[in-house]
């Protein structure tokens, strides 16, 4: 009886460490494509993957709604030439998700080129099989 327990209780476990692999990995490509999104401008991956209620936080302080999100990336006012992401952690609980990485990146907006070095912190939400993107707040690098 006490094998049979430890084999329910083996398989309980992988099965709960597989569940978690695979939504971990769902998120970190929603995290990719938001990424991919936002060097290329596409608008309707842009909206895609933006939830309605979408808060957005600039290192400045400013915060835009998703409408103001996707424009100014589909515009191109914000232009992202290249995005590196380190030092990425995730936590996932239930719907919901929260992934910071520190993000540097190359930029062109309004075509002057520029660098630029944050710590990003996003909320992410399951609708159905797909994450959204509910907030982000970025926060500027001490420089070195």
């Amino acid at each position: 009886m006490k094998k049979v327990f430890y084999i329910f209780l083996f398989l309980l476990c992988n099965t709960f460490i597989y569940a978690q692999d695979k939504k971990e990995q769902s998120l970190l490509k929603a995290v990719e494509q938001l990424k991919d999104a936002m060097i290329s401008g596409d608008r309707n991956a842009l909206e895609f993957i933006a939830d309605a209620s979408l808060s957005y936080g600039h290192s400045s302080g400013k915060v835009e709604d998703k409408m103001a999100f996707v424009e100014s990336i589909a515009s191109g006012k914000s232009d992202f030439v290249s995005i590196e992401l380190r030092n990425q952690t995730l936590k996932i609980t239930g719907k919901t998700a929260i992934v910071r990485h520190q993000l540097f990146a190359k930029t062109n907006d309004g075509g002057k080129p520029g660098e630029v070095s944050l710590g990003i912190m996003l909320v992410w939400v399951k609708e159905g099989k797909d994450w959204k993107l509910l907030a982000r707040q970025a926060y500027k690098l001490p420089t070195t």
